[in-house]
């Protein structure tokens, strides 16, 4: 069996035809274009012109998805006119093939779970540091998606209260002070500059924090200790087994990994295995095409 794994970003749409056994075997990569909807249907229905063979399409996206209707709930930041579009009847009806829809954070925790850091486990958590925090939670390979699509909407959980106003409209989202974003801003507000006077990255600050720079690290510690704190506060609502860091801040994880660590176990109620994460980029794409797809025996990944 193929399956096509989409997987839909702000700048990007990466679309993999993937096997039975979760391999890669044709990726596409285009730019996203809104209104989305017709150029999402018109690309995939020229990806499916060239490859018949696929049987089933999974599609994660930004924003909250009704994963059961397959609906956008909501997105406003980045894809105008995203928003309510039932993209599965519409790309049901103008394929012909089973669609199934779902968040990309929910997506990538899914690829951990079944064929990546988590393989294994029963109940993981994935946590995605990238520009926002992102997570989802898979429990014997099925998401949990909550009424509206917003389940484990985690950088949206209050970790300051009054605190810096988010996206969202809320002040003290945790995504606020753990992300890249928040890094960034915090880097902004201590002006931590290089040899040219510009504000240093991410990675480059937790590099002089290594290196006994004070106020990077202060900014490291500060930023490893909300993560615990956020790792704490959730294994205290859902009791996984594992969690898997991913996304762009994590890249640079050697630098700071111990020292999430060491934050977090004090704050553990049970014991808890901490990984990074196995696949990069692709998580998105990957877990997108096991939404539908199936093994040799017929046997469904996440149904």
């Amino acid at each position: 069996m193929k399956v096509l794994g989409v997987d839909i970003g702000g700048t990007k749409v990466r679309m993999g035809i993937v096997s039975f056994d979760g391999q890669v075997v044709e990726d596409v990569t285009v730019p996203t274009e809104v209104p989305l909807y017709p150029y999402l249907e018109k690309k995939i229905l020229q990806l499916l012109k060239k490859h018949p063979e696929i049987q089933a399409i999974g599609i994660g996206t930004r924003g909250m998805v009704d994963a059961e209707n397959g609906v956008i709930t909501f997105e406003t930041e980045t894809l105008p006119g995203w928003q309510g579009t039932e993209v599965k009847s519409l790309l049901e009806k103008a394929s012909g093939l089973r669609v199934e829809v779902n968040n990309d954070a929910n997506c990538a925790s899914l690829a951990e779970s079944m064929l990546g850091a988590a393989k294994g486990y029963r109940r993981t958590l994935c946590l995605t540091l990238g520009t926002g925090l992102g997570g989802g939670f898979v429990e014997d390979g099925k998401i949990m998606n909550g009424t509206h699509g917003g389940a484990c909407e985690v950088g949206h959980m209050i970790l300051y209260p009054g605190g810096h106003v988010c996206s969202c409209g809320r002040p003290g989202c945790s995504e606020q002070y753990v992300s890249g974003t928040a890094l960034r801003r915090f880097i902004a507000e201590q002006n931590i500059v290089d040899e040219n006077n510009q504000l240093i990255s991410p990675n480059h600050l937790f590099q002089l924090a290594l290196e006994g720079h004070t106020v990077a690290q202060a900014v490291t510690q500060k930023f490893t200790s909300d993560l615990a704190i956020v790792i704490s506060s959730l294994q205290a609502v859902l009791d996984m087994d594992c969690v898997v860091i991913g996304g762009g801040v994590s890249e640079s994880a050697d630098s700071w990994w111990e020292l999430l660590i060491t934050a977090l176990e004090p704050l553990l109620l049970k014991p808890l295995e901490v990984k990074r994460a196995k696949f990069g980029n692709e998580a998105g794409m990957l877990g997108a095409a096991l939404l539908v797809l199936e093994d040799e025996k017929g046997k469904v990944y996440k149904n």
